[in-house]
């Protein structure tokens, strides 16, 4: 995988756009568990974000390391 995107003259750290990426996905997700109610089950709700956030990271890292190589 790359280590950096040239974007305009400027490098930038790969993973940067990869967190861009992975948080654009959280959003509608953490969305849609609120509007189905999996908050009320959850015992501390930023705390899950944070978690859910890395997992989605993991898997878009892991999907773009397979797919660009």
């Amino acid at each position: 995988m790359m280590g950096e995107i040239d974007l305009y003259g400027v490098f930038v750290p790969s993973l940067a756009l990869w967190m861009a990426v992975a948080f654009a996905l959280s959003l509608p997700l953490r969305r849609l568990l609120t509007a189905t109610g999996f908050y009320r089950l959850v015992w501390h709700r930023p705390l899950f974000d944070l978690a859910l956030y890395v997992v989605l990271l993991g898997g878009v890292v892991t999907l773009a390391h397979r797919i660009l190589q």
